[in-house]
């Protein structure tokens, strides 16, 4: 988790994943992105899973995330 004035940024490289492949939840606090990858079989070929916790000051309405065309998922919320 990054600090940039007001607001915490959260960074990660899912390029190998497609958007409808990723999912992000929060809850209290903490932010989980998940992906998985599923051959055309309906076997799993590649997972993604990170955990972070946000610090306490951050506005839990505040989370939003975007997906770069580069696949970086950037995950900011703003502090209190």
């Amino acid at each position: 988790v990054r600090a940039q004035g007001d607001i915490y940024q959260v960074v990660a490289d899912v390029s190998q994943f497609e958007p409808p492949d990723i999912v992000v939840t929060t809850s209290n606090c903490h932010v989980a992105i998940q992906a998985e990858k599923v051959a055309e079989d309906g076997t799993v070929c590649d997972t993604f899973t990170h955990k972070c916790q946000l610090p306490e000051d951050t506005d839990p309405l505040s989370v939003s995330c975007t997906l770069t065309e580069a696949g970086t998922l950037v995950i900011t919320a703003r502090r209190r």
